[in-house]
């Protein structure tokens, strides 16, 4: 301890132990009248307590009243003053409706996003170290861009902007990348459940012909050129087809004299104006499936399209309405229900999401598998008594503090302040509409409430999606179809044609490995090969990466990973000991589930022991990437299940879904098998993709692979 502090301690010590009886008597009716003083508080205390405050009446929000203007090319410009902060920002707003894709659809979000990649006068890092250098902040999308600095800064970060606004050079570098990293993320995507229910729900709420019912996939994303998105650029990007709204820390004048400067050179254009059917909410209950094999939680997304425009009538009550029903506050209906109540999920909740040409209405959960029926049912309840059974008076004023408390922190974002603005210009709201949210947000009542229950929740129109197992989730799904025949879909929306059939027995599962096998190059060729090393190249987050398998005997195996010449992970198993080491060199000795795993990594050719060591049931066949593939249900003598789909053409194994993990750890991993080529009469795969060991797919393209080479022991030795 420090000295000073141990003298100071012995100091207060001392004067403590010589107080006079006189003080410890005058300090014992002191704290006898704080003891009273504290008592009567604590009684008043409770008695405040026992009532809640009665609420205020509610108050006005100073958004500051905007103004407006039109430029000679049709840009319209929107202004907001706010002094509060020195700050300002401004927003390009494009004004068209959403459009049809077609056979490249994702051309249009790739547009906008390769629009701040490089200019005729600045490359990416250019721009980049621009906008760093002055503290601001620019990007660029589909829907318009934003731009934000201190104002001091503004001129320097509407010269950024405007360059990329007119001078986007759309380089075939930046695009090839851009079209990589989305592949990737679709290769993420297609085994992400809330994904794929995503995509399921927009082909059903709106059809493949709307815009919101387009899916992209790696298709259409490969289908997409540079001049598509030129295209979308050139047509769209115009100032007659724009807003422009600026926030903060400016004025009129001051915006009228940088609107001239900066945007008064950019060109109008012919702008299409598409048109689209409306679409409608469906006339019963329909249920639509989508596989997931080896998932354990179902994924519940109970949606329809919705007539909802932003700022209708109905907008702040229906708000008010959904809270109640699960819009995000704790206390909704369908947490209390599903979570609270029943424990079947973490969370359980429902939203109205406005649109200018169609809205929709969606409540989901993810929830265990043998409780998928029980909280579809439950959802229902609760969906219903929206409608029959009303609201109490607290439960709406709950909902209606959540909503204001919402709101007053939305105002923190700038980008939300040029909404309020855009959208009062757009859809003609009255001036005051933003400014006085919080006093039409009290005055809904109970009646308005059962008004808009009545008007938006539809039980028995809607499209019940389910992602989920199909062997354990799907035929208990039937009782809620209208006709008891579920619809089925593969990750992208498109739909499936399933027999509920069961297989006959024209070929076993044993048949079926037997078949793959024989393609692999037969019993014989395959029992003959002593020992394989093969080596891996894959990019991971734009690093090489390596990877070297050596397999020796069927009981010894070794796999070092590798990136820029160090290694990253080396995994051994020499026969009856297994140890995994990393970057450092040093061995962890491992056992149970991980060893049994580099027991089976071991062998060469698991599948010759398939027939005496492995359960397996034929389940049917399905569509896997383009190609009809037996899907064989497969359990080893612990309990382990995989899911394996063999081609039918081929006989070659073309996908493995597996589980990792155990509880709420549990991972869905996926490997995709393809490009057989011939090593010494062997067939072997020479590309593999993996998805869900990793935040990222694994992409694996076999460079070298060496049959029956001397392998030295040594190789296999853990230190």
């Amino acid at each position: 301890m420090n000295n000073k502090i141990l003298i100071f301690l012995c100091f207060m010590s001392l004067v403590f132990t010589q107080c006079t009886k006189k003080n410890a008597d005058m300090m014992s009716d002191t704290k006898t009248e704080m003891t009273e003083m504290k008592d009567k508080a604590v009684t008043k205390a409770k008695t405040w307590r026992s009532t809640a405050p009665s609420a205020g009446p509610a108050r006005n929000i100073e958004l500051g009243e905007y103004s407006s203007f039109d430029m000679d090319n049709g840009l319209k410009v929107i202004v907001v003053e706010n002094h509060k902060l020195p700050r300002v920002s401004y927003q390009i707003s494009l004004n068209n409706d959403a459009l049809v894709e077609g056979d490249m659809a994702g051309y249009v979000s790739m547009a906008g996003d390769q629009m701040s990649k490089g200019t005729k006068n600045r490359t990416k890092a250019q721009i980049d170290e621009a906008i760093d250098f002055i503290g601001a902040s620019l990007n660029s999308s589909s829907r318009g861009m934003f731009g934000s600095s201190l104002t001091k800064h503004q001129g320097k970060l509407l010269d950024v902007m405007t360059d990329v606004l007119y001078n986007p050079i759309f380089s075939q570098e930046e695009f090839d990348k851009a079209k990589t990293q989305t592949l990737s993320g679709l290769a993420s995507a297609k085994t992400d459940p809330s994904a794929i229910g995503g995509n399921v729900a927009n082909i059903v709420n709106y059809g493949a012909n709307h815009p919101y019912g387009e899916v992209q996939t790696e298709e259409t994303v490969n289908n997409i050129t540079l001049d598509k998105v030129k295209e979308f650029y050139n047509t769209y990007y115009k100032p007659n087809n724009a807003f422009l709204i600026v926030v903060g820390d400016t004025n009129l004048e001051e915006v009228k004299a940088n609107a001239k400067k900066y945007f008064s050179n950019w060109k109008k254009g012919i702008v299409p104006s598409p048109k689209y059917e409306m679409p409608k909410s469906p006339s019963a209950t329909n249920v639509h499936f989508a596989n997931k094999d080896g998932a354990v939680q179902s994924v519940i997304r109970i949606t329809y399209p919705i007539e909802y425009k932003p700022g209708n009538a109905d907008a702040i009550p229906a708000s008010v309405m959904n809270s109640i029903l699960g819009g995000g506050i704790f206390s909704g209906r369908l947490m209390q229900n599903l979570r609270e109540d029943k424990a079947y999920t973490y969370g359980a909740r429902s939203q109205l999401s406005s649109d200018q040409l169609i809205g929709n209405f969606s409540a989901s959960a993810s929830v265990r598998n043998e409780v998928t029926d029980s909280s579809i049912t439950e959802f229902l309840i609760e969906m219903r008594k929206m409608v029959s059974d009303g609201v109490t008076a607290d439960d709406l004023q709950l909902a209606k503090n959540s909503l204001a408390g919402g709101f007053a922190r939305s105002l923190e974002s700038p980008q939300t302040i040029a909404r309020f603005a855009r959208n009062t210009y757009k859809y003609n709201l009255p001036k005051d509409y933003y400014n006085t949210y919080l006093s039409k947000l009290e005055s809904v009542s109970q009646a308005d409430f059962e008004a808009m229950a009545k008007k938006y929740i539809k039980p028995e129109n809607a499209n019940i999606i389910v992602v989920g197992s199909k062997d354990d989730v799907a035929d208990k799904l039937k009782q809620f179809d209208a006709d008891g025949k579920l619809d089925f879909y593969d990750a992208y929306g498109n739909k499936l044609e399933m027999s509920d059939e069961p297989m006959t027995g024209d070929i076993t599962a044993k048949e079926i490995v037997s078949n793959y096998i024989e393609a692999l190059g037969g019993k014989t060729k395959l029992m003959g090969v002593t020992s394989m090393k093969t080596v891996m190249g894959m990019n991971v987050m734009g690093q090489d990466a390596e990877t070297v398998m050596m397999q020796k005997g069927n009981n010894k195996m070794k796999m070092v990973m590798s990136m820029g010449g160090n290694v990253m992970q080396e995994t051994i198993y020499d026969g009856s000991i297994g140890a995994v080491g990393g970057m450092g060199g040093n061995q962890k000795v491992t056992e149970g589930p991980q060893l049994e795993s580099m027991k089976e990594q071991a062998e060469m050719f698991g599948h010759l022991k398939y027939a005496t060591d492995k359960t397996m049931e034929l389940k049917g066949v399905e569509d896997v990437n383009g190609e009809k593939a037996y899907k064989l249900s497969v359990m080893d003598k612990d309990g382990k299940k995989t899911t394996e789909f063999f081609s039918m053409s081929t006989g070659y194994l073309v996908k493995v879904v597996s589980t990792q993990g155990e509880g709420e750890q549990v991972q869905v991993v996926t490997t995709e098998l393809s490009d057989y080529k011939a090593v010494d009469g062997i067939m072997v795969a020479h590309k593999i993709d993996i998805i869900g060991a990793a935040p990222f797919p694994l992409n694996m393209v076999v460079k070298e692979v060496m049959v029956n080479k001397p392998i030295a022991d040594t190789e296999f030795l853990i230190k």
